[in-house]
């Protein structure tokens, strides 16, 4: 296999019978295609770091069937109100000096009320002052909501879509994969940068987890980030005795992500904990390179620093270093 082009918007639009076609290649051609792809477009030998942060926990009104977060699951998860400013700020501070270069902030929310979009500002103003790259995710956004962020110079919005138009209502009854679609196009319409992938193994077909991607492909521009996520089964949620995804099946979904949008970031989010460093080092010569550092990712387990650092030795992988305009 010469070539390593992918067929994919915006040069054109890639269709589901595309994408399964490359999906179902043989696994040595599939991984050869994306990481020629990963190559031409990226250091393939290092990882962009990101920190994540819950700055508003638990008591969301979604039933999202996954998240320990929802008010609909008795997953013993207590409800907290907004972090003060100067905590997040603080907690941000200890990230950037353990080398991650972006900070995400995520808030249990439907969608933010306005009374709090100034703490939420002065979070964003905050951290890009550290010389960080910023990321939010609240929910459902307005494009008035959404131009305020973009006021306050957010970087990325991370919104997923979390799987298939299909599969969208066995996960979630209390919004549509439309409003996923349309608080997508208001942020990108404000000018931020979209953060935006997906969950596997929630019970969803082979073609469920292709259709997710050819949805993000097809975007009029796609995601920047592409957040590709093991589902972490939480006791007390709708999905608490899913069965595991197959970890070659993981990696090939890794490897379409990267083939379908060679320029996004690829990032390896929760469920690493219950990945060998054998997947986790496919993943990455599959086009995977970011992940999220520390020891927790909002409410679940993460691998902590030692580990990750470790692993990065093996593999020879360094941290990619932010470089921001002047």
């Amino acid at each position: 296999m010469q070539e390593t082009k992918s067929s994919s918007h915006p040069s054109g639009l890639t269709t589901q019978l595309d994408a399964q076609i490359i999906y179902n290649s043989p696994f040595n051609d599939l991984l050869y295609r994306a990481h020629g792809i990963h190559r031409a477009n990226f250091d393939p030998n290092a990882v962009q770091m990101s920190r994540l942060l819950s700055v508003k926990t638990g008591g969301c009104a979604e039933d999202c069937g996954y998240c320990s977060q929802s008010a609909h699951y008795p997953t013993g998860l207590k409800a907290s109100k907004l972090m003060e400013v100067e905590r997040v700020l603080a907690e941000a501070r200890k990230a950037k000096e353990c080398g991650a270069t972006r900070y995400c902030m995520g808030a249990a929310w439907r969608s933010p009320k306005d009374r709090d979009m100034d703490a939420i500002i002065a979070m964003v103003e905050g951290v890009r002052a550290l010389g960080m790259e910023t990321c939010m995710t609240l929910g459902m956004l307005t494009p008035q909501q959404s131009a305020r962020l973009a006021d306050a110079g957010l970087d990325y919005y991370n919104h997923n879509i979390d799987t298939s138009e299909r599969f969208y209502s066995e996960i979630i009854t209390t919004r549509s994969f439309a409003d996923r679609l349309e608080t997508l196009a208001n942020v990108r319409e404000a000018g931020i940068k979209v953060c935006a992938g997906g969950i596997l193994g929630m019970g969803e077909t082979v073609e469920d987890r292709i259709s997710m991607l050819v949805t993000l492909a097809n975007l009029p521009t796609p995601p920047e980030s592409v957040p590709i996520n093991m589902l972490i089964p939480i006791p007390g949620s709708r999905f608490a005795n899913a069965q595991p995804i197959d970890p070659i099946d993981f990696v090939r979904t890794v490897a379409l992500a990267r083939i379908l949008m060679p320029t996004s970031y690829v990032r390896l989010s929760a469920g690493r904990t219950d990945m060998s460093d054998e997947t986790q080092a496919l993943c990455f010569f599959a086009g995977a390179n970011s992940i999220f550092v520390g020891e927790t990712l909002l409410t679940a387990d993460n691998p902590g620093e030692d580990q990750d650092a470790a692993l990065f030795r093996r593999l020879g992988l360094n941290a990619q270093q932010l470089e921001r305009p002047e």
